[in-house]
């Protein structure tokens, strides 16, 4: 079969066209911004890509057309896909029926999180000799790619609940009919298409229904939205976790950090331990929903545990991109206030102080990039979930189609001193690199490119004296 898709230069489309790829199909492609470094890894797969949406593309003539939900009506090449009745179908829905049919399908969904639950459960798996295929939204450091298919009977999926396509508002994890679901987490998000959290947790009960009776839902057992969910109608088995009676993260003996080592409970008992260099509750969280579902598969809690001790996380969560005159610069995807809060705090927990005793800095900076964020519905979240950085610098586009609808300055208003907005990237670099001194963490926060921000402060700080010639101690 030869499929062309539309919006192919996203995550999940992307990784969809790897696993087309790999499955045999002939695979082409289009986007509106066809550019490294998901244009070069597409193209090393023998996949031909094309700049935009023009409809001379039609004479490819591809068996079949599959649908991003990036695109909308109006789109020139999607107009006359209908003008003149040609087959098409959306992402999700084609990947339920040509991948995950057949396969035991274990999704993450939850509003936080599911990148690297999906990638510890990937792990898991693979470290048991289960070869397991995979879709993520994410690169796990473990494997290098977002995605790929194997002979296994077992799939990975992260279970997004943004919505599938223009033609099919249902969330994508609807296709996916998992045998095994983990829910993460469930907080309101995607301002855009959500109107409430109300109307999140029926897509999430959607997903619920879709679970046979000899699946299993893996929940959250703290979150109130979940148990929600769950009343409207489960008929599978349900395991929590983060509660007593369910699965736990304790300290496994006294003297030692639980970021460090931390013991594994189900039902009361301890079923293992992990040795991990992963901080963070959020990330505890992670890994006992990811221990959960592999022994739903047959992996022994014990031996999960210990897998985890060589997981490596995945790239942009924490990622240090680099280190210059002491001052460290940090990468990674946190955009929801919820995410950010957490992230800073993993960061503060994880530094302590420096060596000669004192607070070690955080110079958070921050890019409200995601659609819910640009909507500005979040907008008075971010001075609490940021309480825990020294100083703050805010980018905020004042033109272009990223511009925010609203003042990030006047948001930040709340910090004082301790935090500043910025319109020009180029003057937010010169200003945290004026401050940074040796000892500082630099976290920089977006689910974009931010501009190469990462690149222009290492560079930035490579360039400026010394700390020893400028007489800091």
């Amino acid at each position: 079969m030869h499929i062309h898709i539309l919006g192919i230069c996203g995550t999940f489309m992307g990784g969809l066209a790897v696993l087309a790829r790999n499955a045999g199909h002939t695979v082409t492609g289009c986007d509106a911004g066809v550019y490294p470094p998901m244009s070069t890894q597409l193209e090393a797969q023998g996949i031909k890509l094309i700049e935009g949406w023009g409809v001379e593309q039609l004479d490819l003539k591809p068996d079949l057309f599959v649908v991003g939900n990036v695109v909308t009506r109006g789109n020139p090449l999607m107009e006359e896909i209908l003008n003149r009745g040609l087959p098409y179908t959306s992402g999700p829905q084609w990947l339920g029926e040509h991948v995950l049919n057949g396969k035991w399908v274990l999704a993450v969904a939850g509003t936080h999180g599911k990148t690297t639950t999906s990638s510890m459960l990937t792990w898991l798996l693979e470290d048991a000799g289960m070869n397991p295929g995979f879709l993520i939204g994410g690169v796990p450091l473990n494997f290098g790619v977002s995605a790929r298919l194997t002979d296994s009977s077992f799939f990975v999926i992260e279970a997004d609940e943004y919505d599938t396509a223009f033609f099919d508002k249902r969330s994508k994890f609807v296709h996916y009919r998992p045998r095994t679901a983990v829910l993460n987490n469930l907080e309101f998000d995607h301002a855009d298409i959500f109107a409430d959290l109300a109307a999140i947790e029926t897509q999430f009960h959607h997903l619920v229904r879709t679970v046979p009776g000899i699946g299993r839902v893996v929940s959250n057992g703290r979150e109130a939205a979940l148990d929600r969910v769950l009343t409207r109608g489960c008929w599978s088995e349900v395991e929590r976790f983060g509660v007593d009676g369910g699965w736990q993260a304790l300290p496994a003996e006294d003297g030692v950090a639980i970021d460090e080592r931390f013991a594994v409970y189900h039902n009361g008992e301890r079923v293992g331990v992990v040795d991990w260099q992963v901080q963070g509750e959020h990330n505890r969280m992670n890994a006992i929903a990811a221990i959960a579902a592999a022994r739903h598969i047959g992996v022994p809690p014990a031996q999960a545990a210990k897998s985890l001790s060589t997981f490596r996380n995945v790239k942009r969560r924490m990622e240090v991109r680099g280190s210059v005159d002491g001052v460290t610069v940090y990468d990674d995807f946190a955009h929801h206030p919820t995410a950010i809060q957490t992230t800073v705090a993993g960061l503060r927990t994880r530094i302590g102080r420096d060596v000669n005793g004192k607070h070690a800095r955080i110079l958070a900076v921050l890019e409200p990039r995601s659609n819910t964020m640009k909507l500005g519905v979040m907008k008075a979240q971010l001075p609490a979930s940021l309480v825990d950085a020294d100083l703050v610098f805010g980018y905020g586009a004042s033109a272009g189609k990223d511009a925010l609808g609203w003042n990030l300055a006047e948001a930040l208003a709340p910090m004082g001193d301790k935090a500043q907005a910025f319109n020009d990237i180029d003057t937010l670099v010169k200003s945290v690199v004026a401050a940074a001194r040796p000892g500082d963490q630099v976290l920089v926060m977006s689910n974009g490119g931010f501009g190469g921000v990462h690149q222009k402060l290492l560079d930035a700080l490579s360039a400026r004296p010394t700390a020893q010639a400028r007489g800091v101690a």
